[in-house]
């Protein structure tokens, strides 16, 4: 099974926009966090968590299904494939049906929303509060397009 390392070297192949990495790399904390919590495999979620858009900058109209052959003809496991699939059923059909699908797809879209409330304050994520994220959150068009549900 490809490791880390190997994640990021793919991901730094594919992905040359800063902020998509950073936002990938947050994702693939918040992810990790709750395979621990959960008492997940923390690497397999996280590399699920880390190469969710892989494809997104190259081919955002089919994403992320170029993202998903690079990840099969890599070896990923399929519980990363399905859960990459699964982040974004109104394209792929495939619905969030396992632990790992439901974290990966809630994470992506918490992160988004996250990032915006940070772009709002003048010292960035160092001084946010989670009640400061919820009321924006409350806000349908704050991050208009952000899956709230």
């Amino acid at each position: 099974m490809p490791d880390r390392d190997d994640a990021l070297a793919l991901l730094h192949e594919w992905v040359e926009n800063e902020g998509l990495r950073k936002h990938m790399y947050a994702v693939e904390a918040a992810v990790r966090f709750y395979a621990r919590k959960m008492g997940a495999d923390e690497e397999v979620w996280g590399l699920a968590g880390l190469l969710h858009d892989l494809d997104w900058e190259k081919s955002p109209d089919v994403h992320p299904m170029d993202g998903v052959e690079a990840l099969r003809a890599g070896g990923y496991p399929e519980e990363v494939i399905q859960a990459v699939l699964a982040h974004r059923p109104e394209y792929t059909g495939v619905e969030p049906s396992t632990d790992l699908d439901r974290v990966l797809y809630a994470c992506d879209e918490i992160s988004g929303l996250i990032h915006a409330a940070c772009l709002m304050r003048p010292n960035g994520i160092d001084d946010i509060k989670p009640k400061s994220v919820t009321k924006k959150l409350k806000d349908k068009a704050f991050a208009a397009g952000v899956d709230r549900d």
